[in-house]
């Protein structure tokens, strides 16, 4: 007979994960911490919900990838921006990650009240295929004297390099 499992310590497993390259080893953890991620996500505490959205990207967790949605239109902040870092780092390799929810990023980077929310959703851009549309968001942004420094500097930079990545596909 055994008992109800045992408690997992999100963060923990998440910060071991983000320096393993042994992809059995990533398994278990994601095996572990499967459950915990499905239960904090859900939580009342954003605190909670934040550290799961983050430890989906840490994780490399794709199959939890339809969750980071679930992130990017929390009411919180913090939650939004831990959803924006695991987006980013799990299309580092794969912009398909990114191009599902390019709507909702070019929203945030648009218009979310929050100045830390709006440049992580810049940066997460920067993986995504070179769309005009997004070219277009990104050069308005950098241009706008409405914006803050580091908000026109981050779209102005990705939006040279999703220009570039438009040059290297055309060569």
């Amino acid at each position: 007979m055994t008992g109800p499992a045992p408690h997992v310590d999100l963060a923990e497993l998440a910060a071991r994960a983000a320096g393993m390259t042994d992809e059995r080893e990533l398994a278990q953890l994601r095996h572990a911490a499967d459950e915990e991620i499905e239960e904090a996500v859900r939580s009342d505490d954003y605190r909670k919900r934040a550290i799961a959205f983050r430890a989906i990207g840490q994780m490399r967790f794709r199959a939890k990838t339809e969750l980071l949605r679930r992130g990017l239109e929390d009411d919180s902040p913090a939650c939004r921006g831990s959803a924006l870092l695991s987006l980013e780092l799990l299309s580092r390799d794969q912009p398909r990650v990114v191009n599902q929810v390019r709507p909702l990023l070019h929203q945030l980077a648009n218009a979310d009240p929050n100045a830390a929310v709006r440049r992580l959703a810049v940066l997460a851009l920067r993986n995504s295929s070179p769309q005009p549309d997004t070219i277009v968001l990104l050069d308005h942004l950098a241009a706008s004297e409405d914006e803050e420094r580091e908000l026109r500097q981050a779209a102005a930079k990705v939006a040279d390099a999703l220009r570039k990545k438009t040059r290297e596909r055309t060569r």
